[in-house]
């Protein structure tokens, strides 16, 4: 009889639902992996536009249940699966902190990110833009993490996997300056089981 815990995930290596395939090790969920083969545009044929109608990976099912967009499966996975350890519980005053980075890297930084690598102008009205201006986004990010070793301070949550995995992207794409703090933050990430496994090829 079918797990009805398991998870089924679509995965594309090299892109962004890598850091949910770390997640999925981390938190020891069962799942199975379903490759969708980007090369071959495997994520715009009808069995998968079935499941993300936007083509783009990551996206899991569960219990029947249709999840996508990065940040919203970390967060949902976290809740599952380690709901009061690397997902704070409602009621936790680290709560607060632990959605608000959630949401900063999904709406500030991976568009500050993608806006700096492809040379988009900054606009006049920075107001307008969600994230405002550039620097303040790395700068806010780079003030969040000082404190240390992660956003939560001493705990490990599901946000370091997630903006773990937008900050080693960014550096290795060379869309950030490798800040001591961010260098030193990624590679504290980095060194976890789960993400070397995945560095080592073991997925």
């Amino acid at each position: 009889m079918p797990d009805p815990r398991k998870v089924t995930f679509y995965h594309a290596p090299h892109s962004r639902s890598s850091g949910t395939l770390v997640l999925l090790e981390e938190l020891h969920a069962a799942y199975e992996l379903k490759l969708v083969n980007m090369k071959a545009g495997e994520q715009r044929q009808p069995a998968f536009l079935a499941i993300n109608p936007m083509g783009k990976v990551p996206a899991i099912v569960h219990r029947g249940t249709v999840v996508t967009e990065t940040a919203a499966i970390c967060m949902y996975l976290a809740d599952e699966f380690a709901y009061g350890t690397l997902a704070p519980k409602i009621g936790d005053p680290q709560r607060g902190t632990y959605l608000r980075w959630f949401f900063f890297g999904a709406s500030c930084f991976d568009p500050a990110v993608v806006d700096k690598m492809l040379a988009r102008p900054q606009p006049e009205r920075t107001g307008a833009v969600g994230y405002g201006t550039f620097d303040d986004t790395i700068n806010a990010l780079a003030k969040a993490l000082e404190p240390g070793p992660y956003i939560l301070g001493e705990r490990l949550s599901a946000v370091d996997v997630y903006v773990g995995a937008q900050i080693g992207h960014a550096l290795m794409v060379k869309a950030i300056e490798p800040k001591p703090v961010f260098q030193k933050y990624a590679d504290r990430v980095n060194s976890r089981p789960a993400m070397q496994r995945l560095l080592q090829g073991a997925k």
